[in-house]
Parts: C-alpha cells; sequence; structure tokens
C-alpha cells in the first residue's frame, strides 16, 4: 500500500462529496491517499479498527469467515461509502474481515482523527449515521438475497452493483471473488457467466467482465439490486445539517434551559 500525502482533491468517493467544501477541507489535512491491492487486509474481524477508507476505484468486501475458513460476503463498499463503519458506533472491533477485491485507490484516514471531526456533531456526524443505515440495509438484503434467490439473480445483481461502484461496464474480477459473494462453488459461477454469455448480457474472458446488455441484466436480477440503489438514491437526496459553531450551541443550551 502506498501512500501520497499530496494529494487531497479531488476526491472521488461520491460520499464525501456530498460535504460542504468548509467540512471537506477539515479532514483534508488528516487524509492520505492510498493504492489499495487486490487480497489485501484493511481490518481483520475481531481486531482493533485503526484506520478508516473512502475508496476512489477500489472495491472491498465485508466477508463473515467461518470456523472451517469458508467466507461469504455481507457487503461491499466502493466509492459510495465507507470503510471501518462500526467506529462510528462507538466499536472500533467487528466480526467482519474488511477485504480488497478489487484494485484501485481510496482516501485513509486513521480512526482517532476521523472520531474528532465526527464527534463535534453536524455535517459528518449526519451523513456517517446515516450510511450507516445504508450498509445495514444492504447487509440484511444480502443475506437475505443468498438464502432466497438463484444464484443467477444473485450474479446478475452483484455485477450491477460492482459497475455502479466502478462507473464502467468493465471490471476485472476473479471467479474466486464471485463465489464468496454469492456463497456458492466456483463451478456455479462458471456455469451462470456461461449461460448469461450466450445470452448475449455479458462478456467474460480471463477474470476481465464486460456488461453488454445493462437492461437484460437487471431483468435478470433480484429485486435486491433496486432495494440496495434506491437506499443510497435516498441517503444522497436528504440535506444534510451542517455543523453548529460553539456560540450557536451554548445559545441552543440556553434556550432549553429557558424554557424549563
Amino acid at each position: 500500500m502506498s501512500a501520497d500525502k499530496d494529494f487531497y482533491l479531488p476526491t472521488e468517493n461520491r460520499l464525501l462529496t456530498v460535504l460542504s467544501e468548509t467540512e471537506y477541507q477539515r479532514l483534508v489535512p488528516n487524509l492520505e491517499q492510498v493504492n489499495l491491492e487486490v487480497k489485501q487486509v484493511l481490518y481483520q474481524a475481531n481486531k482493533p479498527i485503526t484506520h478508516v477508507y473512502f475508496p476512489h476505484q477500489a472495491i472491498v468486501s465485508l466477508v463473515y469467515t467461518q470456523k472451517d475458513g469458508s467466507m461469504i460476503e455481507a457487503g461491499m463498499v466502493g466509492n459510495d461509502g465507507m470503510v471501518g463503519v462500526s467506529v462510528v458506533w462507538g466499536s472500533n472491533i467487528t466480526n467482519t474481515t474488511a477485504l480488497v477485491q478489487i484494485t484501485g485507490s481510496s482516501l485513509m484516514i486513521k480512526t482517532e482523527l476521523l472520531l474528532l471531526e465526527f464527534n463535534r456533531g453536524g455535517e459528518l456526524q449526519n451523513l456517517l449515521l446515516r450510511y450507516t443505515h445504508k450498509l445495514f440495509t444492504q447487509v440484511t438484503q444480502t443475506l437475505a438475497c443468498n438464502s432466497l434467490h438463484t444464484i443467477e439473480q444473485r450474479f446478475a445483481r452483484c455485477l450491477l452493483l460492482i459497475a455502479a461502484r466502478m462507473q464502467s461496464e468493465t471490471f476485472c474480477v476473479t471467479q474466486e471473488y464471485i463465489a464468496k459473494m454469492l456463497g456458492c462453488r466456483r463451478t456455479g459461477v462458471t456455469q451462470v457467466a456461461n449461460r448469461l454469455s450466450r445470452a448475449g448480457m455479458i462478456s467474460y474472458k480471463r477474470g476481465t467482465i464486460n456488461i453488454l446488455n445493462r437492461s437484460g441484466l437487471q431483468d435478470t436480477s433480484c429485486e435486491c439490486y433496486s432495494m440496495i440503489k434506491d437506499e443510497y438514491a435516498r441517503l444522497l437526496s436528504v440535506p444534510i445539517q451542517p455543523a453548529l459553531d460553539k456560540g450557536s450551541r451554548e445559545q441552543g443550551a440556553e434556550s432549553r434551559e429557558q424554557g424549563k
């Protein structure tokens, strides 16, 4: 993982772009641009989260690991969010591992520095708490999807979610990654990829997927894709509240006291 402290603006992370320039500039001195590599572990389950990440092109899986070593993806974070969101709940330890699945750049900040800004209240706190709700929705929807829908439906959902975060119809993913995402064997991934390829929806060669027919892929996908996408759209559509300065907070406290 390489770092470049001279890079701060612009950011390609859609969560950060919602912040006002003033609020974002407060974070800038503590941000580092890093390059995340495939299979890199950003934090491990049941170990402290020392840094949080705001991906640009990178895709990160939040995975559960069973006692037998098998893994399944519970959530996916790209340029739509933040890796390590549990720190804003007051816990820097979680039961998932953050594993990079697609290489790319990201902004990184130390956990304690992010929390200093978060605890000021206002824009950043409001935004990250709302993002927490969005991520929880994605996790619960993904777990339900893995139980209720076919491999083909889940495969289409995953490809559409990756494409949205990559902002590209072409991307590189391994069959191993897709199998983890879907909670199935690699042979199942191969069979589904071949069917979608024969139907003219995708091409898949040497780990590179190209979406050829997005509307067809959306029709093949289960409703989970639309539900996750719509929830994120709602997150970005609601105005966020600016932080109150010290004088405003004191004035508000006095008003509440007088109203008692």
